[in-house]
């Protein structure tokens, strides 16, 4: 799925802006032979010329446990990317997998079993669980579809789970589509004393039933956003939006995006954002490799320091390591 380099290397950018730290704190891990984005493949990508310094890896269904009780299988997922993040720790002059966040399911009444399990097996590294909530009723056009439940955020059992994650100083993520960002902004304000991170915008789609309607989306998505934004323990994962569900066409092209094209497309959507969140509540992410099906580490990075140019370098260095670092307690 993610082996893609050849194409990808007829866009080959000079690295802007070397030197700037950073901590991508939204990236995927799955063993060979089942997708294959293992530890050597993201180093790949996070040396190709910017200064990734510390990452998190983000719960995505991979190196599940294959028997034992079905609520303790995720627990197998947190296994293996220790395993990596002790290998990296063997090259510290490499990018460092500094934190985890896995998955459980919040609704169980064994949460509190399955919280201390992923932290014995983090062995230090443990931070959150995400239980998405990307639920959409037409999504037959949907490339990766999300498995969440509707009324997810309004099931009491789930609120109980996340008041439940910030009592044991957990966060907690999640992925949505944009039309449930009214329900997260609901749920935030039901668990102040929860730390939450929106992933990837709410992902604004652009495929199926709202191909063509990306204006009409945006404008609504302002709003909503901000209506989110107005909830003080939520920050805000910002980047993720070259999926092939966002409807930008880039994966499908004959040649990859510039890091000018992507910011010409989606540079008003990052500005809302900081603007409404405020860059101490915002951090660039990469969701690599899901990313990577439309466009390089090495331009996405790019694309992202030409966004964020004209900003001061407190909220520079705030959306590219120091807010991730606050976050995720790196």
């Amino acid at each position: 799925m993610f082996n893609n380099t050849q194409w990808l290397s007829q866009v080959r950018e000079a690295v802007i802006d070397p030197g700037r730290e950073i901590v991508d704190p939204h990236h995927h891990l799955w063993p060979k032979p089942l997708l294959s984005y293992d530890l050597e493949e993201l180093w790949s990508d996070t040396e190709d010329g910017h200064k990734v310094v510390q990452t998190v890896f983000m719960e995505c269904g991979s190196a599940y446990r294959t028997d034992g009780p079905e609520h303790m299988k995720p627990v197998g997922e947190t296994q293996f990317v220790t395993a990596a993040a002790e290998r990296a720790a063997q090259s510290p002059g490499k990018a460092q997998i500094a934190a985890i966040v896995a998955h459980a399911d919040l609704r169980l009444a064994e949460l509190d079993t399955v919280l201390d399990a992923h932290t014995a097996a983090a062995k230090g590294r443990f931070r959150g669980i995400r239980h998405a909530g990307a639920f959409e009723a037409d999504a037959g056009a949907l490339t990766i579809p999300g498995r969440g439940p509707k009324g997810l955020f309004a099931d009491a059992a789930f609120r109980r789970g996340v008041v439940r994650l910030g009592a044991r100083g957990l966060t907690y993520d999640t992925w949505i589509y944009h039309h449930q960002l009214p329900d997260y902004a609901a749920l935030a304000r039901a668990v102040p004393g929860t730390v939450m991170i929106l992933d990837h915008f709410g992902t604004p789609l652009g495929v199926g039933p709202y191909a063509g309607k990306r204006e009409e989306i945006f404008a609504k998505w302002k709003d909503d956003i901000a209506e989110v934004a107005a909830c003080p323990n939520v920050y805000a994962k910002i980047g993720g939006m070259a999926m092939p569900d966002n409807g930008f066409g880039w994966n499908g092209r004959e040649k990859p995006p510039s890091s000018d094209e992507f910011v010409e497309a989606q540079a008003p959507w990052y500005q809302h954002a900081i603007k409404v969140f405020g860059a101490g509540r915002c951090m660039f992410e990469s969701n690599f490799p899901v990313d990577r099906l439309s466009l390089s580490y090495r331009t996405l990075w790019n694309g992202l320091k030409k966004i964020a140019k004209d900003y001061p370098e407190a909220a520079q260095a705030a959306m590219f390591s120091a807010t991730a670092r606050k976050v995720y307690k790196l």
